[in-house]
């Protein structure tokens, strides 16, 4: 199926869409990201030895411990104590603002490409990884594994998503905070289309806990750049009444409330602490993924290293 792909290492999200298969998409997004920036990107620092475990093939030779080679004439790994630990929980946001495409693939569609791509590289670690699914309420609530079968059912959750209209989102990230049992890296994959002070209590939950939290504000670049021209029906697609207007008279009004949306959301982010990054869905995924390692690799290693908020 890979054939039709493109030379470049960038996979539009038509293309991936085209696979069918999540963790089919989520390979070759994985392996689509620029080599060096996402190295071991949720693996903490700490030196704090914990156990042995047998080479496989992709481990880096530097881990071998030689002396036990030595003794035994078989290959084993060193494996410290943030290695054996880390936790990863993805929150996708299923309500039905997330329903929206301007081109083939909505925000929910990417949500989910970012969620198995994001959930392969943690499994790829041996680390373990963990899905909530949230609209009005939580739909869905897989605690994290560490084996590869997990991704299975991370996508048949996927798949089986129907988005629904949302009420606050602030209640669905307490109600998960409450599920997560012990401190987590926390990825919020959402377009956070509420109000922000509701949004920023929902994450100040999850950082009093004790996690570290990254939020991907998903969005279509119609939403972002407002690229539309003459007269437009807008319909709510979580229960709004439609809006008749011309596109014209409302666009310098609508970038700069919006763009005060997201300065306002980004700067309560920061304040808490929470690592934010803006996606847009016309982007390649691995090209998100590899920006948002970038950008969150302090973070990520603070959580795993037992860093407190």
């Amino acid at each position: 199926m890979t054939e039709h792909l493109p030379d470049n290492n960038y996979l539009a999200p038509e293309l991936l869409q085209k696979l069918g298969d999540l963790e089919l998409i989520a390979r070759e997004v994985v392996e689509g990201l620029r080599v060096g920036t996402h190295r071991s990107p949720l693996r903490g620092c700490s030196t704090e030895f914990a156990h042995h475990r047998q080479y496989a093939p992709g481990d880096p030779i530097r881990s071998i411990d030689w002396r036990v080679y030595g003794r035994s004439d078989r290959y084993y790994t060193k494996l410290y104590e943030a290695e054996t630990n880390f936790d990863c929980y993805l929150l996708v946001d299923a309500s039905s603002s997330m329903n929206y495409a301007s081109g083939k693939v909505s925000k929910l569609e990417y949500a989910k490409f970012l969620a198995a791509s994001l959930a392969h590289i943690v499994l790829k670690q041996r680390d373990s990884v963990g899905l909530s699914i949230f609209d009005s309420e939580v739909r869905a609530h897989l605690p994290p594994r560490s084996t590869m079968s997990i991704i299975l059912q991370i996508d048949q959750l996927l798949r089986g998503i129907k988005p629904v209209p949302r009420t606050s989102i602030a209640k669905q990230l307490h109600d998960i905070a409450i599920m997560i049992k012990r401190r987590s890296v926390v990825v919020v994959i959402s377009d956070l289309l509420s109000d922000v002070d509701d949004i920023l209590a929902g994450l100040d939950h999850l950082r009093f806990d004790g996690h570290s939290v990254a939020v991907l504000h998903t969005l279509d670049p119609y939403e972002l750049e407002f690229p539309f021209q003459g007269a437009w029906c807008f319909e709510g697609l979580e229960l709004e009444a439609p809006i008749t207007t011309q596109a014209d008279r409302i666009r310098e009004e609508y970038l700069a409330n919006f763009n005060q949306y997201i300065a306002t959301l980004r700067d309560g982010c920061a304040g808490s602490q929470v690592d934010y990054m803006t996606v847009n869905t016309s982007l390649p995924p691995n090209e998100v993924l590899s920006e948002f390692f970038f950008k969150c690799q302090a973070m990520i290693n603070g959580a795993s290293s037992g860093a407190r908020p």
